[in-house]
């Protein structure tokens, strides 16, 4: 008999635990009637919650998995791509979870639908910034790791994100891009098509100069050059018979065009160094001046 009242009172118990949980869980905001009726609770809240660690801990894995083999260039640009799905996976976990609980999330879809309609009105700028972003990586016309020449500076990029791309200079500068100006103005994005890049450095020798020598020392002055490839070969070009001297430029191809100032610096120092060994003149602008003295009167 005192173990069927003792059973009893634990079943009471664990019922008097449960629905004290079940109370609980069930605090919150109540209001909205019928279909329209919406319930922001504990539960939900802890529900939520527990979703987005689970599906955190999922992306997470994802991308450990999916960057384990690449290097670190393409692990930038799959973290720039990864970026954009961890957001709407986190607006798809928020609106299932909801759905999942019974909230009616037609109010919300609506709600949202009229909220952008005026934010779109409001912050024209923000959403093409926010659509430029998505266009970068949908049509991927930029990557991290991109070299690009934007308002006349050449930055290599390093992060992009939602509404801007982030580049440093040469200089070791921050440019702050806003997306959209990816859609509106022309940018030069020097490694689109593959990381090498075909540059040149010009120069004039006087009039007289053995032509086919100073072809010779400026395929000379890139041969050794550190940076510059080998393949496609490098080419001189004779370019045009100056006002006062004869242009000629070499091309070359390398592989960093964000290091192009010091090798086309260090280009420069050779051909100088080769054409003195060879007494090939670099003329400077001359002119003749003709002085006439006015007769005098007397």
């Amino acid at each position: 008999m005192q173990e069927k009242v003792s059973g009893k009172i634990t079943e009471v118990v664990k019922d008097d635990i449960w629905v004290g949980i079940k109370n609980f869980l069930d605090l919150g905001f109540h209001f909205g009637q019928d279909d329209q009726k919406i319930n922001i609770t504990v539960g939900l809240f802890l529900l939520i919650l527990l979703s987005f660690v689970v599906a955190n801990f999922i992306l997470k894995w994802v991308r450990k998995i999916s960057t384990r083999k690449m290097d670190e260039i393409d692990q930038r640009k799959f973290i720039s791509v990864f970026k954009f799905i961890k957001y709407l996976t986190y607006i798809i976990v928020v609106f299932v979870v909801l759905s999942l609980a019974g909230v009616n999330i037609t109010p919300f879809l609506a709600a949202s639908a009229a909220l952008l309609v005026g934010l779109g009105l409001a912050l024209q700028e923000l959403f093409q910034d926010i659509i430029g972003g998505l266009l970068i990586i949908v049509d991927k016309s930029l990557l991290v790791g991109d070299v690009i020449e934007i308002d006349g500076k050449i930055g290599r990029v390093i992060d992009i994100k939602l509404r801007t791309t982030r580049a440093i200079t040469r200089d070791d500068k921050v440019i702050v891009i806003p997306n959209h100006k990816f859609i509106k103005d022309t940018i030069y994005n020097y490694t689109q098509n593959h990381k090498s890049t075909l540059d040149l450095v010009r120069v004039g020798v006087a009039y007289g100069s053995d032509t086919r020598r100073v072809e010779e020392l400026l395929l000379d002055s890139v041969a050794e050059q550190k940076g510059v490839l080998k393949a496609p070969a490098p080419f001189v070009v004779f370019e045009d018979f100056g006002d006062s001297a004869l242009v000629f430029s070499v091309y070359f191809s390398i592989s960093d065009s964000f290091i192009d100032p010091k090798i086309k610096s260090a280009i420069r120092f050779r051909i100088d160094a080769l054409f003195r060994e060879h007494n090939i003149t670099i003329p400077f602008p001359q002119r003749d001046i003709h002085m006439y003295q006015k007769p005098s009167n007397h």
